[in-house]
């Protein structure tokens, strides 16, 4: 075996392959901490791969290099000394890389379960290193090694600590409060005992707090607009109380009034400047050192951490260069300045935080109370300047000298706290192989570098193919099966398939406005944890018995939609309710009558949030496996009908332009009679909804002549689907959506529980009290 390799390549191999892991292993540090920070900032998959090749990486590489030391030491010993010592040196650096950046400690909430084999690792490690050193001895480099042994120690304890406090066990012990055993009821029976036989009349009765109430002189916000440092001090508030959702623990209804009254009176953007804080430093708790870094010792040892490696520096730069090579001192002076200066770079990340803001800057109790250190709150709202929500208008509709837009959001990515983005994904588009459009285009970053025209309509670019389709097509769909046979069999299909039919398009104001005020609305008639937990558990139906019960006589029945969302399973509901509004969408009447900026608002909303929700269902079935059901299944079956209709139909991209292809899908599968009902025609053998839709979207047209809109009641019912999923999907998928961009979804559902909606506030007489009475 050793025949294969020439001798050359193998010196060449013993010498530089340690070197060269150990600059790897500097590398994915580098990596990690200027761009692991970003993962709360993008859903885009190559971005996230990335991540996760620099994190598993960077352990592999420190591995294997101190096991690599370990094993040359003895060669090292005897033919070269100096060499020896700098492998030495080298090796406590490697436990510093494995302690990693503060920006990110896991990759996946299942990462923080695994403290345990961190925490042995550690052990592992620091043994392997001290061994390493000893073998080293006499070394001339000792007193700096040992400094740095001592700080890569103190960042794998970091690390594991790290692991070990977000793992949802510890997570939930963390906000566990003192055990309240409540009123001595040992000692009250005994006293009402010795009064009844006594003889004299006692009675037993629970009163209520007297201090309860006191609070509600308190002004729950200040009078003029929020800045942006109270927006953090407020959401910094909210998420130690509202952090407890993540593992299933239950509120007060203190807590709940408290939230209800505060959120009831921010505005629309106010809410959401303060909902994405808190998500943030959720996802800062779960995936980062914040929670270890924000504690005293933590700070302690940061700064010992530092000092142990410019301590290191001073030493080493005192000894005698030339004893060693050149290229072995140049890496040494690397790791050492590279480690300063990225823990340097942390420690400004760190200061400029949320969480250090509001730790710094804490809330007072009164909004009007004079401070003396208010001085300080123009340098932190310059600050938190630079991360204020940034609204751009965009034109989405022209007509005439008639134009209609909304504004986006616009932020710079740096300065992101999500990715902005609500995704979406269409059963028709998918089965015709082609993309949701967007609504509101937006340039990037590509488009400063590659004109509009190829980025944004890449077919135009390859239309000179297309006089030689019939000469390739055989060719390309032959290695089409091919690689769609690949990836299916090492299951990459899915994503494959959602990198390409899947768009995102940026967050508008009014959507979340629209969205913001139905919650609003309903949370005013949750007034009590039953009535909360119905609302909650609406997906539609809400809405179309209180719209039923505001229509005229002689117009539309509401109650005739009611089927479809009651006597329908979710999954089920919403790939009907998709098709249907796609249909509508699509249908060129529609286009007419929407001229109304009001009516085109609404019909935009229901296209936005009926594309999200299909992506929600098809995509991410991790965060809707708790409402999802069959909906593969169904999925699937309806993909398949959809696809022999349109063959049989024959639309397809070589008769008609891909621009009008989903029109012309539409018009036909509503052009389809359905005077029997879908499924008693098919049975139950097939799970396909394909004509079930186009049923209800006929039943939609006949809204028209009622007192509320089509569009308005389509998009208020999209809303409240999204609402029921928001509530009813696991809180612990909620928090690992925030490493991969975040969701709109996510927004929502901290929402729903800030307004009280939902069944996470089970304590209604928290703050009663026992007490004997004695009647004179």
């Amino acid at each position: 075996m050793g025949e294969m390799f020439s001798s050359g390549l193998k010196k060449f191999w013993d010498k530089w392959n340690i070197r060269g892991v150990i600059m790897l292993s500097l590398f994915l540090q580098t990596i990690l901490i200027f761009f692991a920070p970003s993962r709360k900032r993008t859903a885009k998959k190559l971005f996230l791969v990335l991540i996760w090749s620099a994190y598993l990486l960077a352990d592999w590489a420190a591995d294997y290099a101190v096991g690599q030391i370990s094993d040359s030491q003895d060669e090292a010993a005897d033919e070269h000394d100096k060499t020896r010592e700098l492998l030495a040196f080298w090796s406590p650096f490697l436990l510093l890389h494995l302690g990693g950046p503060d920006t990110i400690t896991a990759l996946a909430l299942e990462d923080n379960e695994l403290w345990n084999r961190h925490l042995f690792s550690l052990v592992c490690q620091a043994v392997a290193t001290v061994y390493v050193i000893l073998l080293s001895t006499p070394n001339r480099l000792l007193i700096p090694t040992v400094i740095m042994l001592f700080g890569g120690v103190i960042k794998y304890v970091e690390r594991t600590s790290a692991l070990f406090s977000a793992s949802l066990d510890k997570f939930k012990d963390s906000m566990l409060k003192d055990p309240d055993p409540g009123a001595n009821y040992a000692k009250l029976m005994e006293e009402y005992a010795n009064k009844r036989d006594m003889n004299m009349p006692t009675t037993v009765i629970v009163e209520e707090d007297p201090e309860r109430g006191r609070e509600d002189n308190t002004p729950v916000r200040p009078d003029d607009k929020l800045t942006d440092l109270q927006v953090v001090q407020y959401a910094f508030k909210y998420f130690n109380i509202f952090k407890g959702l993540i593992v299933d623990l239950i509120f007060t209804n203190e807590q709940r009034d408290k939230s209800r009254k505060f959120f009831d009176s921010l505005n629309p953007q106010e809410a959401l400047r303060i909902i994405e804080v808190e998500l943030s430093l959720i996802y800062e708790s779960l995936f980062t050192k914040a929670e270890i870094l924000h504690d005293w010792t933590g700070a302690v040892f940061r700064i010992i951490a530092l000092a142990c490696l410019v301590s290191s520096l001073c030493i080493f730069s005192l000894k005698n260069e030339a004893q060693y090579e050149g290229f072995d001192v140049a890496l040494t002076y690397a790791l050492l300045i590279c480690g300063i200066a990225l823990d340097t770079i942390a420690l400004l990340m760190f200061c400029v935080s949320d969480w250090t803001i509001a730790t710094l800057r804490k809330l007072k109790d009164d909004p009007d109370e004079k401070d003396p250190w208010a001085w300080t709150d123009s340098v932190l709202n310059w600050i938190l300047g630079f991360r204020m929500l940034r609204w751009k208008r965009s034109i989405c509709f022209k007509d005439g000298d008639q134009v209609l837009g909304h504004q986006v959001l616009d932020r710079n990515f740096m300065f992101r706290r999500w990715s902005e983005y609500v995704h979406a994904y269409n059963l028709i588009g998918y089965c015709l192989k082609i993309r949701p459009m967007r609504i509101h285009p937006t340039k990037g970053l590509l488009d400063s570098f590659i004109p509009c025209s190829v980025t944004r309509h890449p077919h135009r670019t390859l239309s000179d193919l297309s006089k030689c389709k019939w000469t390739i097509r055989p060719v390309t769909q032959q290695l089409g099966r091919l690689i769609t046979e690949v990836l299916k069999n090492f299951g990459l299909k899915d994503l494959v398939e959602e990198i390409r039919f899947t768009t995102s398009d940026r967050l508008t104001k009014e959507l979340w406005e629209f969205i913001f005020t139905q919650v609003k609305h309903k949370h005013r008639f949750a007034e009590d944890p039953e009535s909360a937990k119905s609302i909650s558990s609406a997906r539609g139906d809400w809405t179309l018995v209180e719209t039923s019960s505001k229509a005229t006589e002689g117009g539309p029945d509401h109650s005739k939609l009611l089927r479809y969302v009651t006597e329908k399973d979710y999954d089920q509901s919403i790939l009907m309710w998709h098709i249907a509004t796609e249909l509508l969408y699509q249908s060129p009447e529609e286009e007419e009558v929407t001229r109304k900026e009001e009516e085109y608002t609404n019909r935009e909303f229901s296209k936005i949030l009926s594309d999200y929700m299909m992506y929600l269902l098809i995509m991410q079935p991790a965060l809707m496996s708790a409402v999802s059901g069959i909906a593969k299944i169904r999925f699937l079956d309806t993909c398949e009908e959809a696809k022999e209709f349109f063959e049989r139909r024959h639309i397809n991209k070589t008769r008609h332009e891909k621009e009008n292809l989903v029109k012309e899908a539409s018009q036909a599968i509503l052009s389809v009679k359905t005077y029997a009902e879908p499924m008693a025609v098919k049975g139950d053998r097939s799970k396909s909804v394909l004509f079930d839709g186009s049923v209800l979207a006929n039943e939609l047209k006949k809204l028209k002549n009622g007192r509320e809109s089509m569009w308005e009641v389509v998009s208020k019912v999209w809303v409240e689907m999204l609402c029921f999923a928001a509530t009813h999907c696991d809180s612990k998928e909620h928090a690992s959506q925030l490493s991969k961009g975040g969701e709109l979804i996510n927004f929502v559902w901290l929402l729903m529980a800030h307004f009280g909606l939902g069944d996470q506030f089970q304590i209604n007489r928290d703050d009663a009290r026992a007490k004997l009475i004695v009647a004179k």
